[in-house]
């Protein structure tokens, strides 16, 4: 196994470093085609789960090319937490998150709620609930539940919105925001 650390430095410690300086200085296209604007050269997406106490805070695209090791980690990240089952993500959900997430300019990470969904994990939520969708797109890896402590359900939803790349759903009751890859629409209050 090759050593990743210079000193005391990792290698994630010194592309972090470097994430949080290039992406602020990205930059961002006003005439991009929908959740492509404010995506910059560069990508990130930062979460963390309240379930499992894990944490993402990583570059996961640059200048065309999604990077494949931080795919498989935004994969296992967003799994089914009850069951552990791992399902690929669809990317283009991580985009609209990402974009929606810079649009807001903030740097506190999404708390994620609901990433991928297993069969058996989408039917225990619907039986106690008639929000869920029984073809839930949480079940293909196409959505995401998110909530962040500085905005409001509104102003995640708007932004999420404005990014018009699929569907974004208001869950002021419960304190989140749905965002799926899927065709463009939008509910809740």
């Amino acid at each position: 196994m090759a050593d990743n650390t210079l000193g005391s430095f990792t290698r994630r410690g010194i592309l972090g470093a470097f994430a949080a300086t290039t992406v602020a200085a990205a930059p961002t296209y006003t005439n991009a085609a929908g959740f492509l604007r404010g995506g910059g050269d560069i990508r990130r997406v930062r979460m963390y789960s309240g379930r499992t106490g894990e944490r993402i805070d990583m570059i996961y695209w640059i200048e065309g090319k999604y990077l494949a090791d931080a795919v498989k980690e935004i994969n296992y990240f967003m799994r089914d937490w009850r069951t552990n089952d791992v399902k690929k993500i669809d990317l283009r959900t991580v985009d609209i998150m990402a974009a929606a997430h810079n649009l807001m300019d903030v740097s506190e990470p999404y708390m994620l709620i609901s990433g991928y969904r297993s069969p058996k994990t989408n039917a225990m939520l619907r039986s106690r609930s008639s929000g869920v969708a029984k073809n839930s797109r949480h079940l293909r890896g196409q959505a995401a539940d998110l909530r962040l402590a500085s905005r409001s359900v509104n102003q995640i939803y708007q932004a999420a919105k404005s990014c018009g790349g699929g569907g974004v759903g208001r869950y002021s009751k419960s304190n989140f925001v749905h965002m799926d890859c899927g065709p463009v629409r939008s509910w809740g209050r």
